[in-house]
């Protein structure tokens, strides 16, 4: 019996007051005099008493919990998202529950059905590709949701992400006016819009400079470091050997820089090497890379918010909302003029 947790009986009984009462001083959900109060407050702290969060959040009718659902939490990239929303959700009172779907639409699906179980306020959601059948099924259960980095077409469903058309436009641009002609790209999964929106920037970018656009210089990976380096192999046993290379994700383009190393070249010397998020580790390997970094400070914060506002039930406007943040090149030592020593 003495290691048994204390109950809220056993503070009304130390308080000398109702088990009511206690529950209206934890959940402020009546007046109760300060004198009254103080007793609760001094019993609880005596007694240790910590009370029922699953039962205050039924009362409450919130559980003060989000659900968050990643492809990769291994990835730099969403462990950097991770983290700053689980600091800022929990500066505001919430608590984020992780959930890892490595990539797989199933185990998706199985970590909304449990999110729903859990009774979580709302879902802070990157989906694994661009099916929303299982979406739509949450949002009509009334489940506040933000689909984070992907551009879905959901009712009553907010949306933040990037401007990727904006972002691997801006990369290739930017490696054209060094003077580059033969530019490679390493694409993303076809099915994701963010590779598919960053690779039709790519496209425009040779267009508008009068360069052709060569199906042999495009190779897809999977975001994974493995890919870009295998990708960049494929590249680099073609006929005409790029001069640069424009690589949808970080890892890749690590990977890409790899494979470049082992093949005997040097970067950017050999072949520029331009990459897209800017991941910590890019400022810290040799040469550093040159990215297209997104805003993940504002964009996981504005998640937070837009989520919470909904929770709240603080919108006027239910209409969803669709909110594209730009992207902002960063220079470093991967790339080079053609000609340069």
């Amino acid at each position: 019996m003495a290691n048994q947790l204390p109950t809220i009986n056993d503070v009304a009984k130390l308080a000398e007051t109702s088990a009511t009462t206690v529950s209206h001083v934890i959940n402020e959900t009546r007046f109760v005099s300060p004198d009254t109060k103080q007793r609760v407050m001094d019993a609880i702290r005596a007694l240790g008493y910590r009370p029922n969060s699953m039962a205050r959040g039924l009362r409450s009718g919130q559980s003060k919990t989000i659900g968050l659902i990643v492809p990769d939490n291994s990835n730099p990239f969403f462990a950097e998202i991770l983290r700053i929303i689980e600091n800022y959700g929990y500066s505001k009172g919430y608590s984020v529950i992780l959930c890892n779907s490595d990539g797989d639409v199933n185990k998706e699906i199985a970590y909304t059905e449990l999110l729903y179980a859990k009774q979580v306020d709302g879902i802070v959601f990157i989906s694994t590709n661009n099916s929303t059948e299982h979406l739509e099924k949450l949002t009509d259960s009334g489940i506040p949701m933000i689909v984070m980095d992907r551009d879905v077409d959901l009712t009553d469903t907010d949306v933040i992400m990037v401007d990727n058309y904006q972002g691997g436009y801006a990369a290739t641009q930017y490696l054209i006016q060094l003077g580059h002609q033969r530019i490679a790209c390493i694409a993303g999964p076809s099915l994701l819009t963010p590779s598919a929106d960053r690779v039709k920037g790519y496209r425009q970018a040779l267009e508008d400079a009068g360069l052709p656009y060569d199906e042999s210089l495009v190779v897809s990976g999977d975001f994974q470091v493995d890919s870009g380096e295998s990708a960049m192999r494929v590249l680099l046993e073609g006929k005409h050997r790029p001069t640069a290379v424009f690589a949808c994700n970080d890892l890749m383009a690590l990977g890409a820089m790899r494979a470049i190393r082992e093949a005997g070249l040097s970067i950017p010397q050999d072949i520029s090497v331009i990459g897209f998020d800017d991941i910590a580790l890019s400022s810290y390997i040799s040469p550093t890379l040159t990215t297209i970094a997104q805003p993940l400070k504002e964009m996981a914060r504005a998640s937070i918010e837009m989520l919470i506002t909904r929770i709240q039930g603080e919108t006027v406007d239910l209409q969803a909302k669709r909110r594209v943040l730009p992207t902002e090149l960063i220079i470093r030592e991967s790339c080079m003029k053609i000609g340069e020593d």
